[in-house]
This record gives structure tokens, sequence and C-alpha cells, in this order.
């Protein structure tokens, strides 16, 4: 997919109700993760009539990082660029996390605890493999590629994907 209408740096606004809304920057593209957009979620809630300054947004705790395709976010009208700005924090301590108990077949039972964890840093050339996940590893993002509704979910505090393993 082109990305023509996202560069790094962009800042969407999500309306998340009738009332507020929650904004996240696109910052980086991550070639470890299906060459996916990797985006920082802010914690801060906004009136739907307020309009912050984007220096005010990019300076706010940062909620989660997560990979999405921000585009797609766009062209389903799930949220709206508001600007873009040079100020994408540091990205070299972001640490996503993955595990092949995700998922099941037809009839299985979900692994809801895993052992068999992995994780990387934005454009790691591989993955480590660390098995059961301890100390800081433990603050890993989930790092599969989520959908719009999913980021959306997130932005909300709900947990996505709902059937994703646990650590402990």
């Amino acid at each position: 997919m082109a990305r023509a209408n996202t560069k790094i740096g962009d800042v969407f606004s999500v309306k998340l109700d009738d009332k507020t809304k929650k904004y996240f920057q696109l910052i980086a593209f991550d070639l470890t993760q299906l060459k996916s957009d990797v985006i920082r979620a802010f914690e801060k809630k906004y009136s739907l009539k307020s309009n912050p300054e984007l220096s005010e947004i990019v300076k706010g705790e940062v909620e989660f990082y997560a990979h999405c395709v921000s585009t797609l976010g766009l062209k389903m009208n799930l949220w709206e660029k508001v600007g873009n700005t040079t100020e994408i924090g540091s990205i070299k301590d972001v640490l996503f996390r993955d595990t092949n108990d995700y998922g099941s077949k037809a009839g299985e039972e979900p692994v809801k605890l895993s052992k068999n964890w992995y994780i990387w840093h934005i454009n790691d050339k591989d993955f480590t493999r660390v098995g059961k996940l301890e100390g800081e590893n433990q603050k890993a993002e989930i790092g599969i590629v989520i959908n719009p509704l999913g980021i959306i979910e997130l932005l909300k505090g709900n947990k996505y994907p709902v059937y994703y393993p646990g650590f402990e």
C-alpha cells in the first residue's frame, strides 16, 4: 500500500464517543513486522470541541505503542489526520512481544498463558526468543499488526485482541 497520505510524525484524532477524543502519532515503519506503521497513542482524553496544539498532544503521556495500518483507518473514516510534527520521541527503547501460541483452530481452546515468547525492538534484524516473559520484557507491547477497530478498542481502554495469551 502506498504511503502517499501518511508519513512519520503525522498526528491523528480518534473520536471515542459523543464527547471525547484521543490522539495517536505515526512514529516509525517497522520492517521487522510486515513493514507496518508503529504508532504511539496518548493517554489524555480531550473534548470533541477542543483543538489542542500538536506540541501539547505529543508531550502527553504515552498510553501504548502498536503496529497498525494508519492509511486503512483513514479510508474507513475511523480517524483523521490533524497535522505533522518532527517530535516523535525516542523509538530505540520501544519493545514488542509476540508468541506463536496466539490463535487456535476451530473447536480448540485458545492458549491462555504462554511461555513461548519472543521480543524485538523496531527494525531489529531478528526476533529474540525469550520463552517465559520476565523482568522488563513483561512491559513489552503486543507486537501483532492491529486492525483499525482494534486500535480504537485499545484507545477506549479495552483489551485487544481479546484472546491474546497472557504471560503470568
